[in-house]
């Protein structure tokens, strides 16, 4: 740092900046209390994919350590994810199963200018170059230790069909297999449950200890710039009914009955906790269009709100890899498995531990021939087969690196990319990567946020997007319209179009008004197109299904934000850098709130993880 900006004048300065950038205090330093209510080598401060792993590693080196997290279990969004890892470079699944990689073609992958999406956007190149060489270099002993500590990796020949971001050499995707649906184990029924509970099962027995239902309110600096500790609120989780959820474990917890506390850390505190998509403040920065009434995947469990971000921002962090977060890329932005609930993106089951807090699972549409969907207005905005994935060609190869899975994510090099490959073989940072790749936006997703007759100053909101249907399509789709299945404020059932787009109007994210004769039209015009065999408007593939016998039905299918790929700045040993690029002396971080990587998922946060180990190392001398 230049000799003439002291630390202490750069905090104030980046939290003033902060404060005018996203509406945080502009208080940089909180004051270093006397007494601690708990205190331990190393703090860290979310109990997901890598805040536990980073738990370990702090313990390997002798440390003490004490875990934070807001909410009543461990997890964060890892436990209600499907658990696909990404950890190639030629680790031992990938050699039982004859697959050639090493960390060189890794990162060669990972930084190739000539790999781009199907909307043309090439994230690789915008890589952090540094932070690439060290995932590629440490994937995998990633992978080796965490199969040390008794992570249970499927054993199945690795591929790439869930991922994202994982280069185009090699499959490179690692799975788990979770078979007993939801429970107090699994939150949400998914595999993303073994990673973490065998992670869990590491930390309890190395004597990771665990503060929960406690939120971090804002980091604490003495009077040298170090970071010491951290203010704390409780956040109990409680059911309707009155009932404080409890973690699945609870050996290894520690608990307090304060409402506000301090922690403090004699060597580090480490921020691990995740992203920023459900602060639309935040969002918005990056993508304008982003609005309230968008939700955040699965916050429900694990919230999304940038505090760690804006945490640390407050005492002087950098942003990094701003260009990584462009929200049009795959699952930035994406349509959900459901309908009929706000949040679209997981279908929680009733058998779930927060299920009295969610009170609705959703409901699947899987033939989009029986529905339309419409805008605030009440109009058609695009061709709606295409809503169930993201682009006009669900499931077809697309671009090198990229292709549609069924559900319409975008993955990885999947076997029919492949396949692909035999005839048109990849080869890294070669034009001809480019000059094969067909031109495919995410069409769907850009004309949802396209701004509309409802749309006005000062945000020029889209608004919400919904599915339109009869009885008919209900019969067909064995739709269930139970209130454990949808959410009475975004499903409403009408015996006229009419009356429907007044009960849409009801929804408290209609701030404009759907005018019903609009409705009635844009579905008479829509009834013709089936008549006649074809959609001028969409090109919607030859409408099999008229919407005219009542009663008639609409429901919640909006745009849903998932994941983040922006966030602070670290060096390669997960050291948070200010706005120059210097350390701020005791502040780590990993995962999804750090920047500077386009890689999906699990596979980061675990890799930086790992490395803490290192950086833990030094902090003993």
């Amino acid at each position: 740092m230049s000799a003439n900006l002291s630390r202490r004048s750069f905090i104030a300065g980046s939290a003033a900046m902060g404060g005018m950038m996203l509406g945080v205090s502009s208080s940089a330093e909180a004051k270093v209390p006397s007494k601690w209510d708990f205190k331990a080598d190393v703090i860290v401060v979310g109990a997901g994919a890598a805040g536990i792993p980073a738990a370990i590693r702090a313990v390997e080196q002798g440390l003490s350590v004490l875990v934070v997290d807001a909410n009543y279990d461990i997890g964060g969004h890892a436990i209600i994810s499907q658990g696909n890892t990404l950890l190639g470079g030629g680790n031992a699944m990938q050699q039982k199963y004859g697959i050639e990689d090493s960390p060189e073609t890794v990162f060669k992958d990972l930084t190739d200018w000539s790999v781009t999406l199907p909307n043309g956007f090439a994230d690789y190149r915008f890589n952090d170059r540094d932070m690439q060489a060290m995932i590629a270099k440490e994937s995998v002993p990633t992978y080796d230790w965490l199969v040390k500590i008794g992570v249970p990796f499927l054993d199945k020949k690795p591929d790439n069909a869930g991922a994202y971001g994982a280069g185009c050499s090699a499959p490179r995707e690692l799975h788990f297999s979770w078979t007993k649906g939801a429970n107090l184990e699994a939150p949400a029924g998914t595999s993303g449950t073994v990673l973490m509970r065998s992670l869990e099962d590491a930390a309890r027995k190395v004597g990771v200890k665990f503060l929960l239902n406690f939120y971090m309110d804002e980091l604490i600096v003495d009077e040298m710039g170090r970071v010491v500790g951290l203010k704390a609120h409780r956040t109990p989780k409680v059911l309707p009914d009155g009932t404080e959820l409890k973690s699945f474990r609870s050996d290894g917890n520690v608990e307090s009955k304060k409402d506000k506390i301090v922690v403090g850390a004699k060597k580090a505190v480490v921020l691990a906790t995740a992203g920023y998509t459900d602060n639309v403040t935040f969002r918005r920065m990056i993508d304008p269009r982003l609005t309230k009434e968008f939700a955040s995947a699965a916050c429900e469990y694990s919230p999304q709100d940038g505090s760690g971000t804006l945490a640390a921002i407050k005492v002087g962090a950098g942003l990094w890899g701003l260009t990584n977060a462009y929200t049009e890329r795959p699952i930035s932005l994406t349509r959900g498995a459901v309908v009929g609930v706000r949040d679209t993106y997981l279908r929680w089951a009733p058998e779930s531990p927060i299920f009295p807090l969610v009170k609705h699972s959703g409901v699947a549409l899987r033939n989009w021939q029986n529905a339309i969907v419409v805008n605030w207005v009440g109009k058609r905005f695009f061709e709606e087969t295409s809503s169930a994935g993201l682009t006009a060609d669900s499931g077809k190869l697309t671009s090198y690196g990229t292709a549609n899975s069924t559900r319409g994510l975008m993955n990885g090099t999947n076997g029919a990319f492949f396949k692909e490959l035999d005839k048109n073989p990849y080869v890294q940072g070669n034009w001809r990567n480019i000059d094969r790749t067909k031109y495919n936006p995410i069409n769907f997703i850009a004309a949802a946020l396209q701004i509309n007759e409802g749309s006005h100053a000062p945000d020029w909101s889209a608004g919400p997007q919904w599915a339109i249907f009869d009885s008919e399509a209900i019969k067909r789709e064995r739709i269930r319209t139970d209130e454990k299945s949808v959410d009475p404020e975004y499903f409403f059932k009408a015996d006229t179009i009419e009356e429907l787009a007044e009960k849409i109007n009801t929804n408290p994210y209609m701030s404009h008004k759907m005018d019903p004769k609009i409705l009635a039209e844009t579905v008479a015009k829509y009834n013709s197109y089936v008549d006649a065999g074809a959609d001028p408007d969409f090109d919607k593939p030859k409408p099999q299904y008229k919407i005219e016998k009542g009663p008639f039905y609409a429901a919640w299918t909006s745009v849903t934000l998932h994941d983040c790929y922006c966030g602070l700045h670290v060096n390669n040993a997960c050291e948070v850098l200010d706005w120059e690029g210097e350390k701020i002396p005791g502040l780590y971080a990993a995962g999804e709130v750090t920047g500077g990587s386009s890689m999906h998922g699990l596979s980061r946060g675990l890799i930086q993880a790992y490395v803490l180990g290192d950086t833990f190392a030094s902090l003993k001398k």
